[in-house]
């Protein structure tokens, strides 16, 4: 048994913060506490559901000197992620129950957190032929998605979206039209005119969202828009939802908290896809997770090794890790007034635990004691040499930050620190 007194309770589930305790037994939240009593003197931190990130990528099989399971575990566990969902854009990709299979053992021997694969989409990611959906379901996949790679032919997707609505599988998808993104690394306007670089119009992303609803409508699928960053697919997403589409969305911290200026110098670790915005754009989408529109908040985990970031911009491979900072970036958000801890964290754990049907991501008694500890106001320069991961590919570095994690629990067992 595990008693935690005198902690600011963040409960995304009722939108409120409270001073009191959990008791913890058996891996499961067993009582909420009022304030005082014995036991881990929390000294009035926010303890707060773990995170549930989507759309994390480790680099096993084929990448694991960009990023292995043991430190992908290790920064996640730093950074209060409880549940990583991972991608599939692996060398190969995880396009089979096979290589699902191995990937559920590796990460079953070595992660501290819980780990929640998606299978691709389509063989290869080469948006032709669909996966046995229905096999690598069975063998423990919890979402289908080609990544970054769009699906071209919409026939190809109609069908992968019919098939998994008849398994209940959730589909995901990155809403960028291939043709008019392919080559871009900016947005287009001004700046990226000025520092000559193949841009894509915001258009891009709505045209692609409003072609990708139309088939969720034909096919009565699931479906989950990876990140919406621009103000223009917004109203193609209220649309969706209005008309009772099992659609949602998410967007990660990094186009919530940075936009297009932060490219100038041409540099490399801000080049991410999509590109980062215009500020109208982020807080255009600030303002629709604040609203529920958007439904969650992610990192997009994407190890990059020096080699491929330290190129010329149009050459530098895009992305960025983020698994250690998707908190402290997010707490820019609280900083700012946009949101409050729980609005907050009903994006980081409540909202995709229901999207995965988990009984995670929330604050109440039975549920499993996936918990952090954090104090959300505690300053420190990010220093990208001190992140666990094996890449260091992030933008926040020398940034001053807010928001530090204490302690991580998954299951009730503390995996971070591991010192006690």
């Amino acid at each position: 048994m595990t008693l935690l007194t005198n902690a600011r309770l963040i409960d995304p589930e009722s939108g409120t913060e409270t001073l009191g305790g959990l008791r913890i037994e058996d891996g499961i939240i067993a009582e909420i506490l009022p304030a005082g009593g014995e036991g881990i003197d929390c000294g009035g931190k926010c303890l707060a559901p773990g995170i549930i990130d989507i759309g994390v990528k480790i680099g096993e099989p084929g990448e694991r000197h960009k990023e292995s399971f043991r430190t992908a575990g290790q920064s996640a566990a730093a950074g209060g992620v409880t549940t990583m969902v991972t991608r599939p854009d692996t060398t190969p990709a995880i396009d089979s129950p096979e290589l699902l299979d191995f990937f559920n053992r590796r990460a079953a021997d070595i992660v501290p957190v819980n780990v929640l694969p998606m299978a691709a989409l389509t063989k290869g990611r080469d948006g032709a032929e669909m996966t046995e959906i229905g096999f690598l379901k069975d063998a423990g996949a919890v979402a289908f998605t080609d990544g970054d790679r769009p699906v071209k032919n919409p026939k190809v997707l109609q069908r992968a979206l019919t098939y998994a609505a008849d398994l209940g599988a959730l589909v995901m998808a990155h809403p960028q039209e291939p043709t008019l993104s392919k080559g871009a690394c900016a947005t287009s306007g001004p700046l990226a005119s000025l520092m000559g670089l193949p841009a894509v119009s915001p258009m891009a992303e709505r045209i692609q969202l409003e072609r990708d609803m139309a088939l969720v409508e034909m096919s009565g699928g699931r479906y989950h828009a990876d990140q919406i960053t621009t103000a223009a697919a917004l109203p193609a997403l209220e649309r969706a939802k209005a008309a009772g589409l099992a659609v949602t969305a998410g967007v990660s911290a990094h186009h919530l908290t940075l936009n297009q200026l932060d490219i100038e110098g041409y540099r490399t670790f801000f080049k991410l896809k999509p590109p980062l915005r215009t500020e109208d754009d982020r807080l255009a989408v600030v303002e629709a997770v604040q609203s529920g529109l958007i439904d969650i908040i992610c990192s997009m985990h994407t190890p990059q090794d020096e080699e491929s970031k330290r190129l010329p911009f149009e050459e530098a491979a895009s992305g960025a890790v983020g698994l250690e900072t998707l908190l402290p970036a997010c707490m820019q958000l609280i900083h700012a007034g946009h949101l409050t801890l729980p609005e907050l964290f009903r994006a980081l754990s409540l909202n995709p635990a229901k999207l995965l049907g988990l009984a995670t991501g929330r604050l109440t008694v039975g549920a499993p004691a996936d918990l952090i500890l954090f104090d959300p106001d505690k300053p420190f320069v990010l220093q990208r040499a001190d992140l666990r991961s094996k890449s260091k590919n992030t933008p926040y570095d020398l940034r001053r930050m807010e928001g530090v994690v204490l302690r991580t629990f998954v299951a009730g067992e503390q995996v971070f620190p591991l010192d006690g």
